[in-house]
């Protein structure tokens, strides 16, 4: 090839390398071609209108990796060339939009499952109580929001904190959750409660919010298996065993929280009797036939079970005992 045209082609193939660079950064006007491009560029697009969004999206796991175009909003929220082509607005061009109740939940979440199906902890999302209830992944879940320390997804928050005093800055889980389960919310700030609020345990400790099988979605069979990965020394097993104890936890606990020391359902001995009535000892603990020694109407009967008693004072074994003999029976030391 001649001189001239060896440096005529190379001047060509410069010029159209110089052209592919400054189309690779160029953002696309709202008038845009009909076919959008792939991949980022499609981002830098609706960046035009939803410059908020999209550079918080960039910013999280879903904008760093995206699918196998990079991160592309047409992903989740469809095709949106006939959007652009309209020059934007809610709805048009068929674009979803997650936070349209419009929309079916089933709709919204299917979007999610196509690709994050396989994930073990979605293999029961059709069981689960937060599907049967209409409830979506953008519920809970913003793929926009930066995430919290501690934590790789961002959650909705809608209301503020109910910690009196925030002893973190991790992302605290349960300030999403009790946005709808407000009756969970108010036993969390009773004195005795495990140690939610604080950030040292989460509700997906125990339970799973993608869907199981298990009463109340816990990450268990029973409920005794589940208190027991904690309290493994409960778990037995005893010489003699507690029956209630070994049926169901919650008869005698609460598990977000009480009024009563050990998150306990009643104070004692009041939870005892509730199934020991007027057995071996009397069941009227709190009867008007003893008080206080210096009360006329009660005859100056003291009753030295008003103060500081209860049953676990002599029964402390009251999960289950080893204790040989009649003694373990009766759940003694």
């Amino acid at each position: 090839m001649p001189d001239s045209l060896r440096g005529r082609s190379s001047c060509v193939f410069t010029t159209i390398a110089a052209a592919l660079l400054i189309l690779a950064g160029t953002v696309f006007p709202l008038d845009a071609a009909a076919q959008l491009p792939a991949g980022r560029d499609v981002a830098e697009v609706c960046k035009n209108c939803h410059a908020d969004r999209v550079e918080t999206y960039l910013a999280t796991k879903h904008g760093q990796k995206g699918n196998q175009r990079g991160p592309d909003c047409q992903t989740c929220h469809g095709d949106a060339t006939e959007h652009v082509k309209a020059g934007g607005g809610r709805g048009v061009g068929g674009i979803l939009g997650f936070n349209n109740k419009a929309i079916a939940a089933d709709r919204k979440a299917a979007v999610c499952l196509s690709c994050h199906a396989s994930n073990r902890h979605l293999a029961f999302w059709d069981s689960g109580r937060h599907r049967k209830n209409d409830v979506s992944c953008n519920n809970c879940h913003s793929l926009h929001g930066t995430p919290g320390l501690g934590s790789t997804i961002a959650l909705n928050r809608p209301n503020p904190s109910v910690t009196p005093y925030q002893t973190t800055v991790r992302e605290l889980q349960y300030e999403t959750c009790v946005s709808c389960h407000k009756q969970i919310r108010s036993q969390l700030l009773k004195p005795s409660h495990h140690p939610i609020i604080e950030g040292r345990i989460t509700c997906n400790d125990c339970h799973n919010p993608h869907g199981a099988l298990s009463r109340a979605m816990v990450k268990s069979e029973s409920i005794p298996q589940l208190c027991t990965t904690c309290h493994a020394e409960k778990r037995g097993p005893f010489i003699w065993g507690h029956p209630p104890v070994e049926e169901n936890c919650l008869t005698c606990h609460n598990s977000h929280g009480s009024n009563h020391n050990r998150l306990l359902v009643e104070k004692a001995p009041n939870v005892c009797q509730d199934c020991h009535d007027a057995r071996f000892h009397p069941g009227t603990v709190y009867d008007g036939s003893g008080g206080w020694n210096f009360i006329p109407p009660r005859n100056n009967v003291p009753n030295t079970r008003l103060i500081a008693r209860g049953c676990v004072n002599c029964h402390s074994q009251v999960h289950g005992s080893n204790a040989p003999a009649m003694r373990g029976k009766f759940f003694l030391r």
